[in-house]
């Protein structure tokens, strides 16, 4: 069970002005870290779009933010390992809210496979699913981004491509290259003003990671290895999110930001 503290985290972000009306979208926006994404970002007042492959939870997520008085998101079905399909998306978000500024490439899947599992279809479609799709978002929103002066691209990493996790080598394999691609992304399109950052958090208490991979002995591990002591929730990771797609980083690019308890 949640402390009322770990509760109440949701509730305890900064308000940044530059975020209100601002253009976002979102992959993988339905449930876990992309869902208190798009929270977040619609209680700044932004205009948020979303996708993923969960219409009942992204059709409810949209829902209950607009009962609370924030601005409706933009909820689309589409699938990220289809490259047209998210493109279209992403024109179609712009089309109705306006030129995207912040893009938040969140959309992945870290199930677990043993190196014997692995053939080149499944390594493809974990690829696919991962990091291939971070690129073509970015390729997509460039040239709104470069017209609208600037904008800020967020890619989320893992801690996995750090530190000793196993049966996950090709999650964690583009885990690492999305460091990469931030770097030369933010090289190439840092003359039109957009800013492009990776976020690497750790270990994070998302509903799917209680159900699937989080025990006793995972709660233990985790408790042993950060320096501090605490779980992470989606909002911690937020916070972070927030401040990069803010006006407030305006000159911080290319880099990683690790929010992790400080995993040794």
């Amino acid at each position: 069970m949640m402390t009322d503290r770990e509760s109440n985290l949701a509730s305890d972000f900064a308000r940044y002005p530059s975020l209100e009306g601002r253009v976002a979208f979102v992959s993988g926006g339905a449930t876990g870290l992309g869902a208190e994404f798009v929270s977040q970002l619609a209680a700044q007042k932004a205009k948020v779009a979303f996708v993923d492959l969960d219409e009942e939870a992204g059709a409810k997520l949209a829902t209950s933010i607009a009962e609370r008085g924030d601005p409706e998101p933009f909820f689309q079905v589409a699938d990220v390992r289809d490259i047209p399909a998210l493109q279209q998306a992403i024109g179609r978000a712009s089309e109705k809210l306006g030129p995207i500024t912040v893009l938040v490439n969140n959309a992945a899947n870290d199930t677990r496979r043993k190196v014997a599992e692995i053939d080149p279809d499944l390594w493809d479609e974990s690829m696919a699913v991962n990091v291939r799709h971070h690129f073509f978002a970015a390729q997509a929103v460039w040239p709104t981004m470069k017209a609208a002066g600037g904008g800020s691209i967020i890619n989320l990493g893992s801690i996995s491509a750090h530190v000793d996790f196993v049966d996950m080598p090709v999650y964690i394999t583009a885990k690492a290259g999305i460091e990469g691609l931030t770097r030369t992304l933010a090289r190439e399109m840092g003359p039109d003003g957009i800013r492009v950052n990776c976020v690497i958090p750790g270990w994070i208490m998302t509903p799917r990671q209680l159900e699937k991979w989080v025990g006793d002995a995972e709660r233990e591990k985790i408790l042993s290895v950060q320096s501090l002591p605490e779980f992470l929730y989606p909002a911690d990771v937020a916070r972070m999110m927030l401040w990069l797609a803010a006006d407030d980083s305006r000159l911080a690019t290319g880099q990683t930001w690790v929010v992790d308890g400080g995993w040794l």
